[in-house]
């Protein structure tokens, strides 16, 4: 009988050159930390460092902000397609199959490249127009110019951002883009080493991160927080859910055992954001649930649960924390895909069979039941 390790754990299926966690917890985007990255890069910058190998000289950056402000608007055909669904559709629903559209109505004579560019740029507008319109609202059209953390906030809200909000966000964008392979990466780099197109593997990898076990976790922080409603019920409402064997969202990490570098810093922008606010009574409640956590589980946070709060007080709604989640991560998504390309393998595991054997086949007639 072969090994069997539950879930991959800890099977090494392949190598990549675009994310580690390092064995001291440092996470780095192709040997880059992500701390330098979060503090000064932007998303842009890091979209380019994943996609294309290297970070962009200031006349590198302009062509690829050019070339995302020039593809950000979204076709006729699926704009209409999108206004169908006026209904109130889960976002990740309209997501995955606003990609899946896109791949039917955009010429396909590109190279997967300039696909891939292609998907990232209209990210913000699938995501803050979808919502919109199963809201009864308008739909707003991107700018050719600014980033895709201001174009979403413009386009969500319909006015222009704060820049730091903007610069928030960007930074949100930046610590979700890639993290290895993870199960919506996994899932998408095995549909693109079947040969299938990006526009595939890209709805493989939102229709994967929409699993509550992968994503959503942030949304469930932020709903946890708000069931919890004050810093005095914190503690006798986590300790009731531990005794309960209840799942604690936000806390523990597969991969980092000290603590997970995205969210320690994620916090601290939090704590800054919502200082002397009325919402800095969310901050001060998932400082609590942290204590708690540390002293009854010795479980740190993850990036998740600051990024609840986060959002919140930026006046995102909750159930657009995901597709975030996707709008960031199809840099890191797109990348993994073109490192299938360059050297592809059909990926296809074995499995140990654990059914019966030596059944003889009975006639229908002659079955009971």
């Amino acid at each position: 009988m072969a090994e069997e390790n539950a879930g991959l754990k800890g099977v090494v299926v392949g190598s990549s050159a675009l994310s580690d966690v390092e064995e001291q917890g440092s996470l780095i985007y192709r040997g880059y930390d992500i701390r330098d990255l979060a503090e000064h890069a932007t998303y842009e910058e890091v979209a380019h460092l994943l996609l294309k190998g290297k970070l962009p000289s200031q006349k590198e950056l302009y062509a690829f902000n050019r070339e995302l402000g020039m593809r950000r608007s979204l076709p006729k055909e699926l704009v209409k397609a999108m206004e169908l669904f006026r209904r109130r559709a889960h976002p990740m629903d309209m997501l995955r199959t606003s990609v899946s559209l896109l791949g039917c109505v955009e010429k396909n004579n590109t190279d997967t490249l300039t696909k891939a560019i292609d998907i990232l740029a209209k990210m913000p507008a699938l995501i803050a127009n979808n919502w919109r319109l199963t809201h009864g609202k308008s739909y707003v059209a991107p700018t050719r110019s600014n980033g895709q953390a201001w174009n979403f906030l413009y386009m969500l809200k319909d006015e222009r951002p704060d820049e730091d909000a903007v610069k928030l966000l960007d930074t949100t964008l930046i610590l979700y883009a890639e993290h290895g392979f993870n199960a919506s990466t996994f899932a998408a780099r095995v549909t693109a080493s079947t040969l299938s197109d990006i526009h595939a593997a890209i709805t493989t990898g939102i229709g994967t991160l929409k699993g509550p076990l992968h994503g959503g976790a942030n949304e469930k922080a932020m709903a946890m927080l708000k069931d919890i409603g004050s810093v005095e019920k914190a503690e006798g409402y986590v300790l009731k859910k531990l005794a309960e064997h209840e799942k604690i969202m936000g806390f523990g990490h597969r991969e980092y055992k000290s603590g997970d570098p995205r969210a320690k810093l994620l916090k601290e922008l939090g704590r800054k954001l919502t200082d002397g606010t009325p919402n800095e009574k969310w901050y001060r409640i998932a400082e609590k649930v942290e204590e708690v956590m540390m002293r009854e589980k010795q479980l740190f946070p993850n990036v998740d649960f600051p990024c609840g709060y986060v959002y919140y007080a930026l006046g995102i709604p909750i159930e657009l924390y995901t597709p975030l989640f996707a709008m960031s991560r199809v840099a890191g998504w797109s990348a993994h895909i073109l490192e299938q390309l360059e050297n592809n393998t059909l990926i296809r595991p074995r499995s140990e069979y654990s059914g019966p054997r030596g059944l003889k086949y009975v006639a229908i007639a002659e079955r009971k039941g």
